[in-house]
């Protein structure tokens, strides 16, 4: 991918999150958040950069605030063009371990996740690894995708549909829940296609074979692939973010459209 500038939203608590011990149960677990606050919080330890700069920077932390950067390009002209709103840029977090956000505690093993009530997403840079070795979907493009879709859920906040959704499934049985998660996490496929859309038609940040890589990603973390590999066999009934067939197929929609209003998945009669 061909990116430009870097964004000043991003926050580096690599190094400063609590280790997960191994074999230690609740009692390792104890021990270790207790480090952790001997060492101090955030704000005084200075594991934030600053603006425009990530702490102990690397290649992929660069890349992380490249793309970041990318959104915040695109996005503000997407709400003012096609909804005509303005758009407010999130943060993003890069942690390892175990990380505190204002949803929560939450294993690097989770993935990357947003927070809605922080506006932040997070994410644990090993992610990209197993990405690459567990799941078979390397490439800049993969690792870009998996940003866009947080950022997507970013968007969905903005726009009110995160907290629709969550009042809805808090009044339904756990299979109507499951497939308003679908729903939600397919849009934010959705969003993330028209972010690469938008990106390469007014910067041409997409080379030869991203898209393709893209839609790789996002058959590698489909529902039943996961399963699959994970327990021998599907439920398509506990889905929660969408088969590789679906997520590949709103991710392609919207990079096909580049337009918002094209990716109500919760309308749609077949996803």
């Amino acid at each position: 991918m061909k990116l430009g500038g870097r964004s000043s939203n991003v926050e580096d608590r690599r190094g400063l999150g609590v280790p997960l011990v191994a074999g230690g149960g609740v009692g390792g677990l104890i021990i270790a958040l207790l480090i952790f606050f001997l060492r101090g919080t955030p704000g005084e330890i200075g594991e934030s950069a600053g603006p425009g700069a990530v702490a102990g920077t690397d290649a992929e932390a660069d890349f992380v605030s490249a793309v970041l950067k990318d959104t915040e390009q695109t996005w503000p002209s997407v709400f003012r063009e096609q909804l005509n709103r303005e758009y407010r840029e999130p943060k993003v977090v890069l942690f390892s371990g175990l990380v505190q956000s204002a949803c929560g505690w939450t294993q690097a093993a989770s993935g990357p996740f947003y927070c809605p009530l922080d506006e932040k997403v997070y994410i644990d840079l090993s992610f990209y690894r197993d990405l690459k070795e567990r799941f078979g979907a390397p490439g800049d493009a993969a690792q870009a995708y998996v940003i866009a879709h947080e950022v997507g859920h970013h968007v969905q906040k903005q726009l009110g549909i995160s907290e629709q959704v969550m009042n809805a499934r808090r009044q339904s049985g756990e299979r109507e829940a499951n497939d308003m998660s679908v729903r939600q996490e397919l849009q934010a496929d959705c969003f993330a296609g028209v972010w690469a859309n938008r990106g390469h038609r007014e910067r041409q940040i997409l080379e030869a074979g991203d898209a393709e890589e893209a839609l790789r990603a996002a058959s590698a973390i489909g529902d039943d692939r996961m399963q699959k590999q994970a327990q021998g066999h599907v439920v398509p009934e506990s889905f929660t973010h969408g088969s590789s067939a679906q997520r590949q197929r709103w991710f392609r929609r919207g990079l096909d459209t580049g337009d918002i209003r094209q990716c109500d998945t919760f309308d749609a009669r077949d996803l």
